[in-house]
């Protein structure tokens, strides 16, 4: 079953992720459905220079993070070098995207297409600066600015449409996607590419954390279990490509999944610039909600931004109880869970990794567990705001009604983004559909 569309629906019709132990969306759904961490200890390279005192520490990583195909991407091998891995791997996983979507990216030169891209860190700036002026060449300005990470992928395709990297702290991303649907809602952009990317490359980004006091000394992130003592470090990146879906289905395009409505608010003065408002998490989900239309007692399950924090975690949950829980029936819980209890925190790329493993649950009709949550966080009266976690694989209550979710994220400085998203307006898919949504890897179909 499905809702009837409307004009402000905006269709999933493509998406791609690089993410630890997971080279591409079928790989990640597996770590999901299984249940696994892909936690680690710190691979050999990285994090060199760390005080003792801060060690051990762990989090999720990526492989061969300076692997990349220049001339792919018709680009020589000295700009390459040059380049922050955040740019490749964003062309890379736009590529790909694009392939999920069956567009040839060559089709798309000169139209309206627009690229938003999450992003916060620039530690391979930081790296390149160790080593003096002798490193700077011709190359430098361009292969280090952020801004030009969404810039490298309208150029490689020829858009017209917008191109921005977004900065708003570790909710980046998930603003990106609210930002591409505003502009596919507006008609500035008819096709648009969200991202999210993050790598954790140098030192300074373990002592920044470590010393704020946001690092699990346990290396796990406990979301909402009273064992909350911080997040992990992850990495990685997502894509995916949004169309209206009304044009989607005109065109006949697979859909993913659709995105009902978004919203976006600070937090405003609270007790600190780092002390989140659960005034101001609560109004976002409800602004989200009512711009999607939906009935928040309909809303099944919300990926959280769940850090697992001691003060995040009971400021979130009351948020989600006060907007979505209120005239729940005890026995109708809203379900949640947190996806950096597998992976870690992707920080800056963290809202949009939530939301392609929303994205997989509604294609496969099942929720994954969010691991690590043992005993409930006595802060958090779970049976009161009608909350519970979802601890194994199991499928979505109401099976017979459309399914909607909600996935939010918060930046440490206060912008706070929640997205409803729902099933596509069809029939069920097939097996044989849903495993499409799988598809990962760049594939070798010619370069640009």
């Amino acid at each position: 079953m499905s809702h009837a569309e409307t004009p402000s629906d905006i269709a999933v019709v493509g998406l791609a992720a690089r993410l630890p132990k997971a080279a591409g969306p079928g790989e990640f759904w597996q770590l999901l459905e299984n249940a696994r961490s892909a936690v680690t200890d710190v691979p050999a390279g990285r994090w060199e220079g760390i005080p003792d005192d801060i060690r051990p520490l762990r989090g999720g990583f990526l492989d061969g993070v300076a692997d990349f195909d220049p001339e792919f991407f018709g680009i020589s091998p000295r700009e390459a070098e040059a380049m922050d891995p955040q740019q490749r791997l964003v062309l890379e996983l736009g590529w790909e995207a694009l392939e999920d979507a069956r567009v040839v990216p060559a089709a798309l030169a000169d139209t309206r297409t627009g690229v938003f891209v999450g992003a916060i860190a620039s530690d391979y700036a930081g790296l390149v600066h160790r080593h003096g002026l002798s490193a700077v060449t011709r190359h430098t300005l361009t292969g280090l600015a952020r801004g030009v990470i969404a810039n490298r992928l309208s150029y490689l395709l020829g858009l017209r449409g917008p191109s921005l990297t977004v900065d708003t702290a570790q909710s980046s991303s998930l603003v990106a996607v609210h930002l591409a649907c505003e502009s596919l809602r507006s008609g500035e952009s008819e096709l648009a590419l969200a991202a999210g990317v993050h790598l954790n490359l140098t030192a300074e980004t373990a002592v920044s954390a470590q010393r704020f006091g946001g690092l699990s000394p346990d290396g796990r992130c406990f979301t909402f279990d009273a064992r909350a003592n911080g997040f992990v470090h992850g990495e990685g990146g997502a894509v995916v490509v949004l169309k209206p879906l009304a044009a989607a289905l005109a065109d006949g395009n697979r859909i993913h999944a659709v995105i009902r409505g978004s919203a976006v608010n600070s937090g405003g003065a609270t007790a600190g610039l780092t002390v989140p408002s659960a005034r101001a998490q609560r109004d976002v989900v409800r602004a989200a909600a009512g711009r999607a239309g939906v009935d928040p007692r309909d809303v099944r399950y919300v990926e959280l931004h769940g850090t697992g924090t001691a003060l995040g975690d009971p400021i979130e949950a009351s948020a989600l109880g006060a907007a979505y829980g209120a005239g729940r029936p005890a026995g109708d819980p809203l379900l949640v869970g947190s996806v950096k209890t597998n992976i870690g925190h992707l920080e800056g790329a963290g809202g949009i990794v939530g939301l392609v493993k929303t994205v997989l649950a509604i294609t496969h009709r099942v929720l994954p567990p969010s691991l690590n949550f043992a005993t409930p966080n006595p802060r958090i009266p779970f049976e009161e705001l009608r909350l519970r976690v979802v601890t194994a694989l199991r499928p979505w209550p109401h099976d017979d009604r459309p399914l909607l979710a909600g996935v939010s994220s918060w930046g440490v400085g206060g912008t706070n983004c929640h997205v409803v998203v729902g099933e596509a307006p069809t029939t069920r898919p097939t097996a044989a559909a849903a495993g499409g949504a799988a598809a990962g890897g760049v594939a070798a179909v010619g370069g640009p």
